[in-house]
């Protein structure tokens, strides 16, 4: 079966026959099921989302179109055989199909592979084809909707930008031309697409007309928004005028966004934009493994060590935001520290091991993984005490940092890792790892429940943050504010419960746009989980909230307090051991608290004996932005269950 809705909504079937979905409401249940993405979508958001006002029977009509669908999706199946297309999983239901078998899931995977590897521009080509009209072109206009295909037709632009960018770039794209002149007309106000058409122009022996490309962008700028062409277009200009050989797109030259200002300017641009957050993060992050890609192009070994080891923006987050692409960086990073060999340059060498410590984030790794980042931690280190080198000993000791989760209970093995970063960068003017360890000690202070000297740290680096513009710090000083005020609300007068959960959904709101994945994913949830645990009362059992990678350990608690405890106890026993991140003591914890409810003896003892090191400490609270409460209670609990007969 295959599904197609990048034009109006279609099911073909393995021979290419059509299937018969039915009416535009059963099209629209499984347009938005395709939009989740294959994460389940409630009963009550299909409901609001199709229908402004919810007739009586909703819920019951939603089921009927369900049960259609099914029956033209999977027409052999037997009857009372669990369907395996539309599931139903928890409150509602989700689409389970391999991206492959979904036009729009092919397209966007596609868009994904040539953003991170430009050769693999032919994919994106094919994927470009099967655009038939608008996403979801025969679906109701509902809001989501509406979003949806605004969402997806900026994607579609993107891609076919990118497509000709890496076909300029490579030295071929003297055909674009008709292509971007319709791409132009339709979507003037595109400045990347006017730059593109000129150099199309250009490349195929037309100078003057690509030079009168670039005027009429500026005509049309000034003339209808007021507005000078942006800094590209200008230099583009130039650049023609000149006959840049920049233009020619040789190969072996940098092929990637910034490619006028070279590699090394270009990770120098995008550590900047690191620091800024949102979109400049995402885009900084792809531009960085670009810059790679490109330099490893050209063979040089050393300009290839430089660029990897030139983005040393600091660190305080043990999950990757995009794992697949802190891997791509590592495998580069290893890669050319292989070539070098045991004779390169030390200081080239200590980037790289710090380059691999610091993108190996200890959530997303195997057991061998993080040995080999654990080690090259350690070695970036060495080489930067050996070469009294600050700047390289700071980046070295921010992978030391995210490689100290080894276990439980190394809150005060953290702060000393961050008194020394804040002692070097002090001492040698690098304000940026200034703020790190500021962070760093925020952590470790709020993990030992030293409340005062975290909020010291937290002010001292908001205080740095304002000079080095590093807008994300108030974003992380914010959630330890309503951390403090989740603790202060099971004190006599204190502030109400309500009121620590609702500074928490104003956290949630401000780090929803900060381009954090990695720390945004799953973290309300489980702010909220720990608040009802301070006040001893059950999980929340919302199904809106999105519980992300903690759903294995939060699982068996919210089943508890749906009164499941059957399943509950199925959930527990299919717990793995948490990863070795910021949240494993609360993961621990959430394990012993489920054990203890079950009379699960066994994981309770398994669970007592991975937190007897960090009795002393906060559970969740190492991250600096939520709590569970002290460790010792539910280390207390376990093993009060665990000994009993």
């Amino acid at each position: 079966m295959r599904i197609d809705v990048l034009g109006a909504v279609r099911a073909l079937r393995d021979d290419g026959s059509p299937a018969d979905l039915g009416g535009p409401r059963h099209r629209e249940v499984l347009a938005r099921l395709v939009a989740a993405e294959g994460r389940m979508v409630t009963t009550d958001t299909l409901v609001d989302d199709l229908w402004t006002d919810p007739p009586a029977r909703a819920v019951g009509a939603l089921r009927t179109f369900v049960a259609a669908l099914r029956r033209a999706l999977e027409p052999d199946r037997p009857p009372r055989s669990p369907p395996r297309v539309i599931v139903t999983e928890g409150p509602g239901y989700a689409l389970r199909l391999s991206r492959e078998d979904v036009d729009v899931h092919r397209f966007q995977d596609a868009l994904a592979r040539a953003r991170r590897t430009p050769d693999a521009v032919a994919d994106l080509d094919v994927a470009l084809a099967v655009w038939r009209g608008p996403a979801y072109a025969d679906v109701p206009g509902s809001p989501w909707v509406r979003r949806e295909r605004t969402r997806l037709e900026e994607l579609r632009l993107e891609g076919v930008e990118l497509r000709a960018r890496i076909l300029l770039d490579s030295g071929e794209g003297t055909d674009l031309v008709a292509e971007l002149g319709a791409h132009v007309a339709e979507h003037p106000w595109r400045e990347p697409a006017w730059g593109l058409l000129a150099r199309a122009l250009y490349r195929a022996g037309r100078q003057a007309d690509a030079l009168a490309a670039l005027r009429r962008a500026r005509t049309m700028l000034v003339d209808q928004l007021g507005l000078d062409p942006g800094a590209d277009l200008q230099r583009l200009e130039t650049d023609i005028l000149r006959g840049s050989v920049l233009l020619e797109g040789a190969r072996t030259a940098w092929t990637g966004p910034g490619a006028r200002l070279g590699p090394r300017t270009t990770v120098n641009l995008a550590r900047t934009l690191a620091l800024a957050g949102g979109d400049a993060l995402i885009h900084s992050r792809r531009d960085r493994l670009a810059a790679i890609q490109a330099a490893e192009r050209t063979g040089d070994l050393f300009l290839t060590a430089r660029i990897i080891g030139a983005y040393d923006v600091p660190a305080i987050w043990s999950r990757a935001d995009d794992p697949e692409q802190s891997r791509a960086v590592v495998a580069a990073a290893e890669r050319t520290l292989t070539a070098l060999g045991p004779d390169g340059p030390p200081g080239l060498s200590g980037r790289l091991l710090a380059t691999i410590a610091v993108e190996s984030r200890s959530a997303d790794l195997s057991g061998a993984e993080l040995r080999r980042a654990h080690q090259a931690a350690l070695r970036a280190e060495a080489l930067a005490r050996d070469l009294a080198d600050p700047a390289l000993l700071a980046f070295a000791l921010n992978g030391v940092f995210l490689q100290s989760f080894t276990r439980p209970g190394l809150a005060t093995v953290r702060d000393g890792i961050g008194a020394e970063i804040l002692d070097l960068a002090t001492r040698h003017e690098l304000p940026n790892f200034a703020v790190l360890g500021r962070l760093i000690r925020l952590q470790s202070a709020s993990a030992l429940g030293d409340l005062d000297a975290a909020t010291a740290h937290a002010e001292a680096a908001e205080q740095l943050a304002a000079t080095t513009e590093a807008p994300l710090v108030a974003v992380l000083t914010r959630w330890f504010r309503a951390r403090a005020t989740a603790v202060r609300s099971t004190e006599p007068g204190g502030p109400s419960a309500a009121t620590a959960a609702a500074h928490y959904r104003a956290c949630e709101d401000a780090l929803l746009a900060a381009g954090m994945p990695g720390l945004h994913r799953g973290l309300f949830p489980l702010a909220l989980l720990g608040l009802r645990l301070l006040h001893d009362r059950p999980a929340p059992v919302d199904p809106h909230l999105d519980w992300g990678p903690y759903r294995p350990w939060a699982r068996p608690l919210v089943l508890l307090a749906q009164d499941r405890g059957e399943q509950a106890r199925t959930a527990l026993a299919a717990v793995p051991e948490p990863p070795r991140d910021h949240m494993q003591e609360a993961m621990w914890c959430l394990t012993a608290r489920a054990a203890v409810h079950l009379g699960e003896r066994e994981i309770a003892a398994h669970a007592a004996a991975a937190l007897s090191d960090a009795c002393a400490e906060q559970a969740g609270a190492g991250s600096g932005m939520l709590t569970l409460g002290p460790v010792s209670r539910y280390l207390a609990e376990a093993k009060a269950c665990a000994e009993a007969r």
